[in-house]
Order: structure tokens, then sequence, then C-alpha cells
């Protein structure tokens, strides 16, 4: 992407962040978190990100659709790897248009962008996951084309599990 495309949404625009950025990431990773009702789960802080995101070998990208200069949303993806079809594709970890700023199709354009960015780079899918109770959120998604992937759970390791199951594979 240039450094912004416009969208068909009047005044806004999207662009890759950049480290300048790291403090309204991190602002809208804590608003998500809110939202999601998971605040207490948020243990990243703006250096950590800054090093993630813009350091080194960057692990992921963000993508921030702003109005008029003001930033509304974001989108922070990674790129996965489909070994059925033998491509990459494009994880979508977050998405998250302000509550004042939704309905305008802004959330609806990032999205349209990653898509294009999927088929740009080769990708095979675009996919992300969704808490089962935000039913606006699987609508909007429903409406775009998404379907559920019925059949299939989320599994994670994190804190203490994941770290017994890395100590087994040393002793």
């Amino acid at each position: 992407m240039s450094s912004s495309y416009e969208t068909a949404v009047p005044g806004v625009t999207l662009r890759f962040a950049t480290a300048a950025d790291t403090a309204t990431i991190f602002a809208f990773i804590r608003d998500l978190a809110e939202y999601e009702k998971m605040s207490d789960d948020v243990v990243a802080d703006e250096a950590t990100l800054r090093r993630s995101l813009f350091e080194g070998r960057p692990v992921a990208e963000v993508v921030l659709a702003e109005d008029r200069l003001t930033p509304v949303g974001f989108a922070l993806f990674f790129h996965n790897f489909s070994t059925f079809l033998g491509r990459p594709g494009i994880y979508l970890e977050d998405l998250f248009v302000r509550p004042a700023e939704r309905g305008r199709g802004i959330g609806k354009a990032m999205l349209g962008y990653l898509a294009h960015l999927t088929v740009e780079r080769g990708g095979g899918r675009l996919e992300w996951s969704v808490l089962d109770w935000n039913t606006p959120a699987i609508g909007f998604y429903e409406n775009l084309g998404a379907r559920a992937m019925n059949g299939w759970t989320v599994f994670r390791l994190t804190g203490p599990a994941l770290e017994d199951l890395a100590a087994d594979l040393r002793d």
C-alpha cells in the first residue's frame, strides 16, 4: 500500500502503522480488551509492541483507519500457512473500530483491504476468530460472505501450562 489508501468511506484512509503509532495501537488494544471484557488479560506494553511490530524481524503488521487524520480503527495481522493449499494466508488477530464510528463501512474497508493484500501476496485465505457471544461481529462477518469453521475448536497454551510443556522437553 502506498503511504495511504483512500476508502469508499468519505474522509477515511487506511495506512500501515509505523513505530510512531505504537501508543495509538496500544490504546486500540486496551479499548478492544475492554469491549471484550478481557482488560485484565492485557500484559503487553508499548515497548513490547514496538519491538514486536517494528524492530528486527517484525512478527505482525498493523493497518490504521483514519478519518481526516484521526485514528478510528486498527487491524493487526500476520502471515500463516496452509499445508492443504500449499500457500500462505493472513490471520487477522484483531480488528477494532471505535464504537462511535461503527456502521460507516470502516470495518468492511479494512477487511476488504486485507483480502486484497492476501491475494496480492499470493495467499489462499484470510481468517480470524470471533468470540461466540459477539453476535454483532458474527453477523457483520457473515454478511461479507465469511463462514464459521464448524467442527473446529481453538486450543491455546499460555502461562504455566506453556512453561510446563516447554520444560518437559528439557527433562
